[in-house]
């Protein structure tokens, strides 16, 4: 007798389960997207211990016969398409037909269904495969589906399910992702005889997200949208100030189908390239429409991966949409005071000595907020002005010295017991530390990182330069000399258009010598050689696996940074001012180019609630 041999169709269905079911959460969104297909506009989940012991989906859509009913479950039986022509025009969410006959293999499945033009319905039992007849039952229009005892006949598949706890999260997140696609859909999900949601049919975008995620993160989006090139986007997306840890807030949609592309993705990190740290990831919620024959959803049983035909205009339709919006947006960061009700005295947290000593220099302060505010004085408040042009730094001003310009007035420095009476009220500035700016505006006043801002100047200035051709550079009188490795010197002569723009050349001066002849001209004192010697550690770092424009900016970032005034270096108030005066004339002055906020802003009224005056 031979070897091989046919696995019955029960058996090839239980296989054929484990690429569509992977866990309940998976028989939660295959039958939600049923419902959807239904054209129901109320959805009812039920489920008990995380979708192990029970998962209902009751609905109020078209419904189905006794003979569609009795066919439903087997495989690839399906009303969606009838023709191969079909496959490249998919409009509905499901398509496949593999869903209904994969969940009826593994579980105990009854299902109760009626059409609007019937007086009664049907029912249907499955358990793991084996079906009874369709019998008629009272029902209402619609469809009611129980998965019971998920897996319960495959020990080998339900011991790897995790606790109830764990399940109904990625229950949650399947219900979130068709919540915040439908927002026309009248949605309920309970678990544990809990109810966990209720959304409201008509709901606005935005207040689906604050009842699925929170009020706070759907207040902090930011909304824009476009229709070009066939493809219309819709976007709400957090400002730099609202990162988050991972990705898990990051939602795209197409055509109402939740969906993962690297593509997009990658369009998404660009757009706040700069403006974020690096490791943090932003909060967005996108949602594209392409016409049908624009993309292929049949690549893989869960439907969450799609092809498009032109991805790259995808990739930059997101991304110009997205970089405009930020680009146009004020990305300065308010500041964040502990409510006055959580005070620590009053909660008996602190003695009353400390407690007196707080009141002492709250009153101080008090004084201090309440002697400067706008109109109090004679003074003329300090306002920022546009005149300086990033990078533009007057004669005899070198912001890269580390010692203040000779000249100028002395920044006050807010050392211990700093006297706020003695600083230049003409002006309304005091430098922190050697390393903060604090300046008065007209309903408050911020507090300025200077290396951040300084950083962000001269970032923009040589992007400016870099868009007009190469840095302007200077020959060296005395070129300097130095050792390179193998690793080195190949990338010296990989990468000699960008040592070009940056104004950088380097010629050999012997077998594993290289001579620095020029460098560009940059403000502050930058060391030619230690600057020569961090560049090519980056250009040999294989981690920077990175296309010629994003390397020429990471590089751009790095000249930047090092040029910049250094926290801990007192300056003028005529610098400060000019600083100041600077950041009006560049984007994005609210965040360094390593995406690090520049700039706190504190308002009058939030200072006068901590003092409890108002």
């Amino acid at each position: 007798m031979g070897k091989i041999v046919v696995l019955d169709d029960n058996m090839i269905n239980m296989i054929a389960a484990g690429e569509v079911i992977e866990r309940p959460a998976s028989v939660v969104k295959e039958l939600l997207e049923n419902s959807i297909d239904s054209g129901a506009g109320k959805i009812v989940v039920t489920i008990e211990d995380g979708g192990r012991k029970l998962i209902s989906v009751v609905d109020d859509g078209c419904g189905m016969d006794g003979g569609d009913l009795c066919v439903a479950f087997e495989p690839h039986a399906t009303s969606k398409i009838k023709t191969s022509d079909d496959l490249m025009n998919i409009s509905t969410m499901g398509f496949r037909g593999e869903a209904l006959a994969s969940i009826a293999a593994v579980s105990m499945v009854s299902v109760v269904s009626r059409t609007a033009d019937s007086i009664e319905g049907n029912r249907i039992e499955i358990d793991c495969g084996r079906r009874e007849e369709v019998t008629p039952c009272s029902s209402d229009c619609g469809t009611a589906i129980e998965v019971r005892n998920i897996f319960y006949k495959l020990p080998g598949r339900r011991k790897f399910l995790r606790t109830a706890n764990t399940e109904m999260t990625h229950i949650s997140e399947h219900f979130t992702r068709i919540a915040l696609a439908n927002c026309d859909l009248d949605m309920t999900l309970i678990h544990n005889g809990r109810q966990l949601h209720r959304l409201m049919a008509g709901q606005g975008l935005r207040e689906r997200i604050g009842q699925l995620f929170s009020k706070d993160l759907a207040a902090d989006l930011m909304e824009t949208q476009s229709r070009e090139k066939g493809m219309r986007l819709h976007v709400l997306m957090g400002t730099p100030n609202g990162t988050r840890g991972s990705n898990k807030f990051q939602y795209a949609f197409l055509n109402g189908r939740f969906i993962r592309d690297k593509f997009v993705g990658h369009a998404l990190k660009e757009a706040y390239r700069g403006l974020i740290d690096p490791t943090k990831y932003p909060v967005v919620f996108i949602f594209m429409e392409l016409s049908p024959e624009a993309f292929d959803v049949n690549v893989h049983p869960t439907k969450i991966e799609v092809r498009f035909e032109n991805a790259n205009l995808v990739h930059s339709q997101v991304l110009a949409v997205m970089r405009e919006k930020l680009l146009s947006s004020d990305q300065h960061v308010g500041a964040r005071l502990p409510s006055p009700s959580a005070s620590l005295a009053e909660d008996g947290l602190i003695g009353t000595e400390d407690h007196a000593r707080r009141e002492r220099i709250a009153d101080a302060m008090a004084r201090f907020f309440s002697d400067h505010k706008p109109g109090s004085g004679p003074q003329q408040q300090f306002k920022f002005s546009g005149s300086g042009r990033g990078g533009g730094y007057s004669a005899g001003k070198d912001f890269g010295s580390g010692s203040p310009a000779q000249g100028g007035e002395q920044g006050g420095s807010a050392a211990e017991g700093f006297d706020p009476s003695g600083m230049d009220v003409s002006a309304r500035l005091i430098q922190l530390h050697d390393s903060y700016i604090v300046a008065q505006t007209d309903d408050g006043f911020v507090i300025i990182d200077q290396h951040a801002l300084h950083e962000r100047v001269i970032y923009e200035d040589l992007c400016r330069k870099i868009s007009d051709g190469n840095l302007p550079s200077q020959r060296l009188l005395i070129p300097e000399t130095f050792d390179v490795t193998d690793a080195e010197n190949d990338a010296v002569k990989s990468n000699r258009e960008l040592l070009d723009k940056l104004g950088i050349e380097l010629e050999p001066f012997g077998p594993k010598t290289v001579a620095i002849q020029s460098f560009p001209i940059l403000p502050g004192r930058i060391v030619a050689l230690e600057f020569v010697r961090d560049l090519l550690d980056v250009l040999c770092d294989k981690s920077f696996d990175l296309d010629a424009e994003r390397l020429l900016h990471e590089v751009l970032d790095m000249a930047a940074c090092k040029a910049a005034i250094k926290a801990g270096q007192s300056l003028s108030v005529s610098e400060m001012q000019q600083l100041l005066a600077d950041r009006e004339a560049v984007q994005r002055a609210g965040r360094c180019p390593h995406g690090r906020p520049t700039t706190i802003k504190f308002t009058i009224a939030e200072l006068e609630k901590q003092f409890k005056r108002t």
